[in-house]
């Protein structure tokens, strides 16, 4: 039953995702707001088809402050990339480079002001991301950055990439941080499957703590649903 509910969920989500991919770059010929109100209808799609078909719901704990942030999430599966747009209220989103290559999309998506991270790591892609970062900071909009850098099993908990440090010293924002266990309903491999996830939202972080000290905190943080970070 939850290999055929997962088919009708890729089928309505993907195919219902066609019109939004395809007339974003409309929405984004009439400015920032009616690209806003796309891309959150984008989001609400993804919602129902997990709520109605997948029985997927989401419980939040702790409360998102009310000025911009950086957000850093934990990212165990595609589930939290959609969710966490509605429940941040459409912050911008560190996303691989490869992303933008998708035609249409990707030009819609540097419109919307999605900061761009290249996974080689070279000098001169940290800059650019730190250049479209403080452009975030200075239009008012919250970021969110999945800071290990791609979706992770259940229990593991891999180091903070580099780009979580430079944005946190660029950007000089509150930081915050976001556990999850959306693996438990959406694996990696095999069928998805009925339930609800948490989303932890942590104490904010203020800006200018040593970077040793943040990374530690923020690591800490991010993981406090995972079995290694559990107290009792």
């Amino acid at each position: 039953m939850n290999r055929l509910r997962s088919w009708l969920f890729d089928a309505a989500f993907y195919g219902g995702s066609i019109p939004f991919v395809v007339l974003a770059p409309v929405s984004a010929l009439f400015g920032q707001a009616a690209l806003k109100a796309h891309v959150m209808g984008w989001l609400r799609w993804h919602r129902l088809c997990a709520r109605t078909i997948m029985g997927m719901r989401s419980r939040v704990e702790g409360v998102a402050p009310a000025e911009p942030a950086l957000y850093v999430a934990k990212h165990q599966s595609f589930y939290e990339t959609f969710e966490l747009g509605l429940i941040l209220d459409a912050p911008l989103i560190v996303m691989k480079a490869e992303l933008m290559e998708i035609p249409m999309w990707g030009w819609a998506a540097r419109k919307y002001g999605m900061i761009v991270v290249d996974r080689s790591g070279s000098g001169a892609a940290l800059r650019r991301m730190l250049r479209e970062a403080a452009a975030a900071r200075e239009a008012g909009r919250s970021v969110l950055i999945f800071a290990e850098g791609t979706r992770v099993l259940p229990g593991e908990t891999p180091p903070l990439r580099p780009g979580f440090a430079g944005l946190y010293k660029a950007l000089r924002m509150p930081t915050v941080p976001v556990a999850l266990d959306s693996a438990r309903v959406w694996p990696r491999r095999g069928p998805k499957h009925p339930g609800t996830v948490t989303f932890a939202i942590g104490e904010a972080l203020p800006p200018g703590l040593p970077r040793d000290e943040a990374e530690a905190r923020i690591h800490a943080a991010i993981n406090a649903l995972e079995p290694a970070f559990r107290i009792g």
